[in-house]
């Protein structure tokens, strides 16, 4: 597998951090990536489950950022996912998803993990595409979706206690079931601050 791909929306390659079970560049810059069974990204805090073996494929952004793109999955088995991520180590990291819930629903999910995971259910959706967003403020970062990529919904904001060596990225996920495929499309990065965070433009 290609150690490293191009976007052209991207200004810098993007690093497999850890590969997928199967992935394809579309030539209008579609990224389509398959995840490896019962692979995720979260560390319970009681301590019950650690797992840190998903796909990633994450660049270096600069200090203020916005990375966006609409995500599509198929999500076969209970919290498959199509993920954008922040990463610095396996403590220090968060991920905005669509998911699929223990009731078989698409959800937008978000894991903040410094140390430990907390895990916010935020809102079920009518089908298995969204638009995901995630921003930098230097320190602190905010999650956003959007149904049409025009008008977003605020999700999160927060920081992470290490941000030195931050990557964003990529990721696809497949904690209890065989693997999915996700499709990331109409990807856009833009190294400015989002001006208004709670109304997401």
């Amino acid at each position: 597998m290609t150690a490293y791909i191009h976007l052209t929306a991207i200004p810098q390659p993007l690093h497999w951090e850890t590969a997928p079970a199967g992935f394809t560049l579309h030539t209008n810059d579609e990224l389509e990536m398959r995840a490896a069974p019962r692979t995720d990204f979260f560390i319970d805090p009681r301590g019950e489950v650690v797992m840190t073996n998903s796909a990633r494929l994450l660049f270096r952004p600069d200090a203020r950022f916005m990375l966006s793109a609409h995500a599509r999955c198929d999500l076969v088995a209970t919290y498959d996912a199509a993920v954008l991520m922040l990463y610095v180590d396996e403590r220090h990291w968060a991920k905005l998803c669509l998911e699929r819930s223990p009731q078989g629903e698409p959800m937008i999910v978000s894991v903040v993990t410094n140390g430990v995971s907390d895990d916010c259910n935020s809102v079920v959706l009518d089908e298995a595409a969204a638009y995901l967003r995630v921003s930098g403020f230097g320190a602190a970062f905010a999650l956003h979706y959007s149904l049409n990529g025009e008008v977003w919904h605020f999700v999160r904001y927060f920081a992470l206690r290490q941000t030195e060596g931050l990557r964003v990225g990529f990721s696809v996920q497949a904690p209890t079931g065989e693997g999915c495929t996700v499709t990331f499309s109409d990807i856009r990065y833009a190294a400015t601050e989002l001006a208004d965070l709670r109304s997401g433009v």
